[in-house]
Order: structure tokens, then sequence, then C-alpha cells
């Protein structure tokens, strides 16, 4: 029995001398680079694994660790940037931590989450390397000019502007949160645009509250960074609202997309609001209510290649505050520029304005590097002037077609339901060639308002050399009819004594012959960034 207990004794002091062999004990201090003063509390453990000790009031450690030179210890606190060092095979590790507490303007202490920059297509991207904050920038510049040529009975003034100066700060908190905020400053006008909050759920719905474009028109909804011409059609402009203040919800699942608010004043420029202060304050209206909403499907709409796009919308519209007179509503447009300032169709103010309802049907399709486009807009007014019920309807459309000659392809956003960049077919860039045709009536009829009606015939050149950068030019030839006479400061045609006569009524031209024609060249420089 001696001689077995003997064997089991030895056997076990063989067992235990390695393991007693395999650890050993780590120590040092840890101090902090403002005034080296002893950091207290800091955490000390082996990565990997769940050994962690503290630090004292002095700062010193003591840790057990393996034997090896692999392993690596983390000393975190939180008042201090993380470090990570290896031991190599170091039984005495003196550590200085940096501190990293800020405080904001107010002296208090913000939270910190290091970013990276980098450039996507053109646009400047700050991210956390966590993914869960993102923000970038959003600039635009569109220099243009027009020159206009033709036997006109108005004359038209060639000019030069700066169409469209962004500025507009985007961020994305967190998996569903997102802002954006966009000016601009064209012409020495600052212009609030888009201000809103987005918070986004996880099965394709979101929810937006602020100064936000209606859910209304492809055409409108499409940012001016990619519209295929420089001007959108006369009959989106005329119609087709644009951003108020409202709340909105979407829904997007494969190939439906369905968006729908309630949206109410404008922000308009320092005019409009003022009309709309002074209305609240004399008179205490209501600044009226739209219901807008747009449903679109989407055939294809997993293929990057192609895509068919079938849309209808619709908005019913109360009278808003920020027109000058109550209960009021106009209809006009500038014909496909923003040099030529005159408004040939114009309805003038409307009165007595009960509601108005507006409908439009979309259609869209793309296959790689051709495109067609086109939608149907229409709009019932209806007032009560004089105690009768009225109801006027106009109406205007908009086709066109494009492509890419150089192998470039169009890109479709499933989630706002409308066209995006293009992608370049060749290094130096590709060209892109497109033609338009479309149409707009201000007509509500003989005995009612005749606001004045024409057509655009529209071709367009860009040259989209980079992400950043494209020049388009734009060939355009509009013909007004008779009624299109600018609230009747326009001349649009000659009487019977051959004198030019600003009254429809005294035209004496032929069909088709009266009303201002004219031709038009254009040119738009733009760098997005």
């Amino acid at each position: 029995m001696k001689n077995v207990y003997a064997i089991l004794i030895l056997l076990m002091m063989f067992i235990y001398l390695p393991v007693d062999a395999q650890v050993r004990t780590v120590t040092g201090k840890v101090t902090s680079n403002i005034g080296q003063e002893p950091v207290k509390e800091a955490s000390v453990s082996l990565k990997g694994t769940d050994v962690a000790v503290k630090t004292d009031e002095n700062g010193m450690y003591s840790i057990q660790v393996s034997a090896t030179s692999s392993d690596v210890l983390v000393f975190t606190h939180p008042d201090h940037d993380k470090i990570e060092i290896g031991l190599n095979n170091r039984s005495v590790m003196d550590i200085m931590m940096i501190y990293n507490v800020r405080y904001n303007q107010y002296g208090v202490r913000v939270n910190r989450n290091p970013l990276f920059s980098e450039e996507r297509n053109g646009i400047l991207v700050f991210e956390s390397y966590k993914n869960d904050y993102r923000f970038w920038f959003d600039f635009r510049v569109q220099a243009d000019g027009a020159w206009f040529f033709g036997d006109v009975m108005n004359p038209i003034g060639n000019g030069y502007s700066i169409r469209r100066a962004r500025l507009a700060g985007k961020v994305e908190v967190g998996k569903h949160w997102y802002g954006e905020l966009d000016l601009d400053f064209s012409n020495s006008e600052l212009e609030l645009n888009d201000a809103y909050l987005e918070y986004t759920f996880n099965k394709g719905v979101s929810l937006r509250v602020g100064n936000f474009k209606e859910y209304y028109s492809m055409e409108r909804t499409t940012t001016s960074r990619y519209v295929t011409f420089i001007e959108r059609p006369n009959a989106v402009n005329a119609f087709a609202p644009s951003r108020h203040i409202g709340v909105g919800a979407s829904y997007n699942y494969k190939w439906l997309l369905m968006q729908g608010g309630v949206f109410f004043q404008t922000i308009g420029d320092v005019e409009e609001r003022i009309f709309s202060e002074d209305n609240n304050k004399d008179y205490g209206m209501d600044e009226g209510y739209s219901l807008t909403g747009r449903l679109v499907l989407m055939g294809f709409h997993d293929d990057l290649n192609k895509r068919l796009h079938l849309g209808i919308s619709g908005s019913y519209r109360t009278p808003k505050t920020d027109a000058e007179v109550r209960q009021t509503l106009r209809y006009s447009t500038r014909s496909l520029t923003s040099i030529n300032r005159k408004k040939y169709m114009d309805t003038d103010l409307m009165g007595g304005i009960d509601h108005a309802t507006l409908g439009g049907l979309e259609v869209a399709a793309f296959y790689k590097g051709f495109r067609i486009q086109g939608e149907y807009l229409m709009s019932g007014v209806h007032d009560t002037l004089g105690g009768v019920k009225t109801t006027n309807n106009f109406d205007g459309f908009y086709v066109f077609g494009s492509c890419l000659l150089f192998g470039g392809k169009y890109n479709y956003n499933n989630e706002d339901g409308e066209f995006t960049q293009v992608s370049r077919g060749k290094k130096w860039g590709d060209i892109e060639l497109a033609l338009r045709y479309d149409y707009l009536s201000l007509n509500g009829g003989m005995d009612k308002i005749m606001g004045g009606a024409g057509e655009g015939y529209t071709f367009g050149l860009n040259y989209h050399i980079t992400n950043n950068v494209k020049i388009m030019f734009n060939y355009a030839y509009l013909n007004h009819d008779r009624y299109a006479n600018g609230k009747g400061k326009l001349y649009v045609g000659y009487d019977a004594d051959g004198n030019l006569t600003k009254d429809p009524k005294q035209v004496v031209d032929e069909a088709g012959k009266a009303g201002e024609d004219y031709h038009m060249v254009s040119v738009r420089f733009e760098i997005d960034f």
C-alpha cells in the first residue's frame, strides 16, 4: 500500500506542476495623460476571456495571465480611450491612458463616437464604425442661361441666373431615424426647402413629419439633381404641389409603393408668410389643409436592368392663406424657363374657392440605357361665387423618351418610386439624348375661366461627365393659344384694324395662328457634391 500511495503522490505532482508553470502574475500602474494622475476603477482584462480586474486608488493592478507571450491586455475606463497591448513576456506593464472627456458649449459632458469619412459617388459621408450614425452633405449649384428668338409680339430678354444653390445636411441615427435640412440661396434669396424628421419601421413603413414634398407626380417628387430636362413640364409646374408642412406615411414592399399624408401651409417666401399671418390675425382663418396620396405598382421590381412603373395620385385641397386675397387659388407657370419671367398661362386669382381636387396618372419604364416616361394631370376647382356652385376643369400631360448613347444605364429607386442617378458607360462619362412633348390647358370653358393653353417641344442633350458634374443643353419651341395673355398683360394677336391686342375676343387671326410662339435655347452647368 505504501508503494501505491507514493505512486499516486508522484502522479499528482506531475499533473499540477505543468499547470502552475503556465500561470504568472502581471502587475502595473495605470495613469492619465492629464497630470500623470493614477486612474482608479479602470478595467484590466485578458482579451477573449472573462478574466478582469479593477485598478485600486493608486491605479495599481495585478492580474493572473498565461505564461505565453500571445496574451493581450485590454484597458478601459469611461473617461479615457481604450487601449489594447500585447504582453510579450512582460510581467510589469505600466500604462498611460488618454483622457477623452469633452464638454459642449453649455458645460455638459457629451458622448463621443469616432467617425470615418469617405467619398461615395461624389458625396462626402461621415459614418461611425458601428454604422449607427451617418451624416453627409448634399450641395448643388445650377448655373443657367437662356436665349430666345422668333417673331414675338412681346419682347423677351435673354438672361442668366443661379437657378439653384442648395446646401443640405442629412443624418441617419441608429437604424430608424433620419433627418434633413435643405436651404436654397439662389439669386440672393433664402428659401427653406426640406426640413423634416423621419422614422422607418422594420417592415417597409416610414413616418415623416416636417416640411417636404407632397406625394404627387413622379416628375415633381424627383429631385432637381436627376431631372432629364432643365425645367419640369408646364403641367407639373402648374398643378403638382411641392413642399408643405405636413405628416406623411409611406409603405414599400417589393412591387408596391403606397404614400399618403395630410399637409398644411407652405413655408413659401416672406411675402407669402406675411399674407398667411395677416389672414390669421385679421380674419381668424385656418391655414387650410390637403389630403394627398399616391399608389405605384412596379413590374420587374427586383431586376436592376429594367422596370415598369404605373402610378396614380390624387389630392383634396382647401384654400390656403398664403394668398393676398382670402379663399382664392391661382394656377400659373413660366413656360419651361426661369429666365423669361412672363407667365403666359395664368388663371389669375380664382375667388370663392370651396375646394380643389387633383388627379394624376404615371407611366414609365426603362431597359438598361433606354427610358420612357409620361404623366396626365388634371384639376377641378370648385367655387361658390354668387351662391352658385361652379367647377373649372383644367388638365395637361407630358411624355418623353431618352437614351444613354455609350453604354450607360438608368437606375430606379423602389422606395420612392422615381429615377435616380444614371450609371455612366465610359470613364469620360456618357451622353444622353431626350425628346419631350408637353401640353397644358388652363381654359375651363368659354363661359368660365380662360387662363390660356400652350404646348412645348423640347430636345435635350445631357453630358454626364462625373457623378458630380453635368452639362445640359435644351432647345424648345413654345406655342401658346390666344387666351394665354398673362392675366391680360400680354399681346396675343391682331385685331380687325391690324393692331396688336391683348384681348383674345378681338383677335382676328385664324385658329392656330394667334398667341405667342417662340424658340428657346438654354444651357445648364451643374455641380453636385
